[in-house]
């Protein structure tokens, strides 16, 4: 089952449409049991017609959005040699393979995208690129309760520049976007689950690629622990899970590009580039 936020409340979707009743979005995250409350809704709520495209938010309420580094194996590359010559290559070779994963802050609401909102290009940084990840949704507990996807749009020459610099390679205004709803499930993806880019400029594909989430070395569960160990969440959080898909060296975003991510079982998002 998919949620959605929109400009005219909240909706569900199974093999058809629901608007739910006018609740807070904090309050579903934190629901004791929102898979068993959604199902209700099916069963007993009248079917509603689908939300505008164009109305649809990014998922997102008060919540926190975090991101987990080099979990997979050509991100741990790319950051081996976007910053070989500043001398911190051989930290993600190590953090790779470490118990404790790279988890670092990304966005406040407020910076987040909605779908089909323009992302931004920050103004001193030449090599930035869109990274498309499967995304956590925890609840305050601590507990995966669903999926979404997460754009976790990147400054590569910032961050290779000196690893001191990630935070503003990585947290500036509109440098995440999630979308375009929730797949709320207790249970694991299947490992066959494709994540899919697609950049376009001027109409025309100028990179595309895909990764299954077999890829991903550790368990939503495992990253889910470390952000909440000792720390609070007291409406939730989501948490981007890094990206196996890296564009090549000589791959830059332009003002005007569009990035489509696509997730199988969750949808696809998309944003224009600012």
């Amino acid at each position: 089952m998919h949620l959605y936020r929109t400009q005219h409340g909240i909706y569900l979707h199974t093999d058809l449409w629901y608007r739910l009743p006018d609740l807070e979005w904090d309050g579903l995250i934190a629901h004791e049991d929102l898979q068993g409350y959604l199902a209700h809704i099916a069963d007993t709520y009248t079917a509603a017609a689908a939300p505008a495209a164009d109305s649809i938010l990014a998922p997102i309420g008060t919540q926190e959005v975090w991101a987990a580094g080099v979990t997979y194996f050509r991100s741990r590359t790319a950051r081996m040699e976007e910053s070989k010559d500043a001398g911190g290559g051989s930290f993600y070779d190590r953090v790779y393979a470490a118990e404790r994963p790279e988890i670092f802050f990304k966005a406040t609401p407020q910076r987040v995208a909605h779908p089909g909102q323009g992302m931004h290009l920050r103004s001193d940084s030449k090599w930035m690129v869109p990274e498309p990840e499967l995304t956590l949704v925890i609840n305050p507990k601590g507990e995966v309760i669903g999926y979404t996807i997460g754009n976790d749009l990147s400054c590569r020459d910032i961050e290779g520049e000196n690893p001191l610099y990630l935070p503003q390679a990585k947290c500036f205004k509109l440098c995440a976007a999630i979308g375009p709803c929730l797949r709320i499930t207790r249970d694991l993806l299947p490992p066959e689950t494709k994540i899919q880019i697609t950049i376009s400029r001027s109409g025309e594909s100028v990179f595309s690629g895909e990764t299954p989430i077999s890829q991903l070395k550790r368990t939503p569960s495992e990253l889910a622990g470390f952000l909440y160990r000792d720390n609070t969440f007291p409406t939730g959080a989501l948490l981007m899970t890094g990206t196996g898909i890296v564009p090549g060296d000589e791959f830059t975003l332009n003002s005007g590009d569009v990035v489509a991510i696509t997730i199988d079982g969750i949808g696809t998002l998309v944003n224009p580039i600012g």
